[in-house]
């Protein structure tokens, strides 16, 4: 009788519903924040270069993770064909983080080292190049267009604040580092590192 009161009382319902949300997102995600496992980094994980960082700015600006994961599943049939499973502490420096499963491509977890540059460089120019089934559209501007590097001491400055460990010397040579370099170049430099820490674990 009780339990129905409160069925057909939406003043009442509605704060016990937003309770019972709260306390089981309490009890599931709180727990996650003081897990070694999942916000330490792991062995051997350095930030990206000012290189990588650009590269992985226009992966996300051309929208390259709205097609393709960075998420390996602990399932056999994706560490197959993927490699090893991903890990958090992988990725306690990306932000935002781009694990996804949208999956019209493949993963690219463990693409890293793969591929040589000359294929990147092939694949991106026209994916039907090298893979002629692709529905992947091709991207020649990247060959053309260049990196201002104006800002890429700001963008570190301000991963900085949130845990990434950049030094001062960073900071300072970011500029140089890619200042009027091709965004090709700062393409492949990102996919050439993706998942190269665990890529030979199974």
């Amino acid at each position: 009788m009780k339990h129905e009161a409160i069925e057909k009382n939406l003043g009442l319902m509605i704060p016990l519903i937003i309770v019972a949300i709260s306390f089981g997102g309490l009890v599931e995600i709180v727990p996650l924040f003081f897990d070694k496992n999942l916000t330490e980094p792991v062995d051997g994980l350095e930030p990206l270069s000012a290189m990588e960082l650009e590269g992985r700015d226009i992966y996300i600006r051309e929208g390259c993770h709205v097609c393709h994961s960075q998420m390996i599943r602990p399932f056999r049939w994706e560490t197959e064909r993927y490699g090893h499973y991903s890990v958090s502490g992988e990725h306690v420096y990306e932000h935002p983080f781009l694990w996804g499963s949208k999956r019209t491509g493949p993963d690219l977890a463990r693409v890293g080292e793969r591929y040589s540059d000359a294929w990147h460089r092939a694949h991106l120019y026209n994916p039907r190049d090298v893979v002629p089934e692709s529905n992947m559209p091709a991207f020649p501007w990247l060959f053309e267009d260049t990196i201002d590097g104006s800002i890429t001491g700001t963008k570190m400055s301000a991963l900085r604040t949130v845990g990434v460990p950049y030094t001062d010397e960073d900071i300072a040579g970011a500029e140089q580092a890619v200042d009027g370099k091709l965004e090709i170049d700062a393409m492949i430099a990102y996919l050439q590192q993706l998942g190269t820490l665990l890529k030979h674990k199974r």
